[in-house]
């Protein structure tokens, strides 16, 4: 069955930095664009970026461009979220997902938790 467990969260300070996981499983991982999504407490889900299938084409949240950057090992089945310059308003429970066609989530994991506090 598909699977998506993130890893990688933790308590940072203002500024800091966070290197977030997906080890993907149970699909063909190479094929399919994957996103982060997020969510903070009592906010609704906010798209946080998204990377295409080969790892060539990304796109960014305006909050988020500049500071993260999306990436993928397709070889290791993993997708990545390298986080920096981190802001109190990034906490958030990060959620890895996959995108098929026609551009929605199917499938989500269980989260991996980031808070930035000072």
């Amino acid at each position: 069955q598909v699977q998506l467990v993130e890893s990688g969260g933790g308590m940072v300070q203002p500024g800091g930095s966070l290197r977030l996981s997906c080890a993907a499983s149970g699909f063909t991982f190479s094929s399919v664009d994957m996103s982060w999504v997020r969510q903070a407490p009592g906010k609704g889900p906010e798209w946080v970026s998204t990377i295409n299938f080969g790892g060539g084409t990304t796109y960014y949240a305006d909050s988020v461009k500049g500071r993260f950057t999306i990436s993928r090992d397709n070889a290791k089945n993993t997708l990545y979220l390298q986080m920096n310059s981190l802001k109190p308003e990034d906490t958030a429970l990060y959620y890895c997902a996959r995108e098929p066609p026609p551009g929605y989530w199917d499938y989500w994991g269980q989260g991996t938790q980031v808070t930035v506090s000072s």
